[in-house]
């Protein structure tokens, strides 16, 4: 990331995309979608039940975020922070009769700080990774995958997996930044072919304008991340096909906590009901939506149980975040 070539775009382009970014890819004022609405389901007693006991006294329990990192979770005008990831883990502690509060973290002290019980849930898009399940359990509640962005015209002529010779913008840090664009390059030059010319930038903001500005010729990110910034560039970006390298962003607990099993009953119970999608649907991530929860990429007991009660002919839809897509290759972003 240090190569002059970048660094170089990187100034060059800040300074024009600073001008255009808010009439690009962003509302007036940071905030929730159009036909967002705030969804606090009332506690269930069966599930209150199974939160212990000191959380049920207290009432409340922090979650650790690290922002901006939209449309997971982000800051509103106001400084709130909010976003989709939070909307789902507070509606699932309203179930369990907590009021979750979000607390703003460096990335990378949010894990330390759930293992040493200064933080209850770390709630921050992380992937859950059979390394990460060594320390902490994971309640898994959407599927993320890559994506890739353009200019409205250019979809069908530009294809990831031949990306020799095109200008791609990535946000500095990300797997699309450190490992896919960065591989993908390497295997072009082996090849004898040009290699991507890798635009990197500090914010997703920052990356979708160039690429809407034509500076690039595609912006690779987090699918979710795409899909908002599609939502919010007024028709000036279109994906690029379909995610890939799927893999699911869970919550974090400590190992062995009961807290996890309540929150996976709790997010279960919202997936049954229909509050997931309701809670999804407005920020436009309905394809990242699972179908279950899994607990440590593994369907709950429960859920495997009335799965296979379910009649052969009900029509069960199967979305394009289910679990099946979550045996590819693993990726670790965050």
């Amino acid at each position: 990331n240090n190569h002059p070539k970048h660094r170089s775009a990187v100034a060059a382009i800040l300074a024009t995309a600073a001008l255009v970014l808010t009439g690009c890819v962003t509302n007036e004022e940071l905030g929730n979608p159009d036909g967002w609405e705030e969804i606090l389901p009332p506690a269930k007693p069966e599930l209150v039940d199974m939160v212990p006991q000191k959380f049920q006294d207290k009432g409340t329990l922090s979650a650790a975020a690290n922002t901006p990192y939209a449309p997971n979770e982000f800051k509103d005008s106001q400084g709130k922070i909010i976003g989709f990831e939070m909307d789902l883990v507070r509606a699932a502690g309203s179930k369990l009769g907590l009021d979750v509060v979000p607390r703003q973290m460096d990335f990378n002290l949010i894990l330390p700080a759930v293992s040493a019980g200064t933080i209850d849930v770390g709630a921050s898009a992380f992937t859950d990774t059979e390394e990460r399940q060594k320390t902490y359990d994971f309640v898994d509640f959407f599927s993320a995958g890559i994506a890739w962005a353009t200019q409205p015209g250019r979809e069908n002529s530009i294809d990831p997996d031949n990306a020799c010779g095109l200008t791609v913008a990535v946000q500095k840090g990300t797997y699309s930044d450190t490992d896919e664009v960065e591989e993908k390059s390497q295997a072009c030059v082996e090849d004898g072919k040009p290699a991507i010319d890798k635009l990197v930038y500090p914010t997703a903001d920052a990356a979708a304008t160039a690429t809407i500005l034509k500076r690039a010729d595609a912006y690779s990110s987090d699918s979710s991340v795409i899909a908002y910034a599609i939502q919010r560039s007024e028709d000036k970006l279109v994906q690029v096909g379909e995610a890939f390298d799927t893999a699911p962003f869970g919550w974090a607990f400590p190992k062995g906590s009961e807290l996890g099993h309540a929150f996976a009953a709790a997010l279960q119970d919202m997936m049954d009901d229909g509050t997931y999608e309701k809670i999804l649907e407005p920020w436009g991530l309905e394809e990242g939506a699972l179908d279950e929860v899994t607990f440590n990429l593994k369907p709950l007991p429960q859920a495997r149980q009335r799965h296979n009660q379910l009649p052969a002919a009900t029509g069960h839809r199967k979305r394009r975040g289910t679990n099946r897509t979550m045996n590819r290759r693993r990726r670790e972003h965050r």
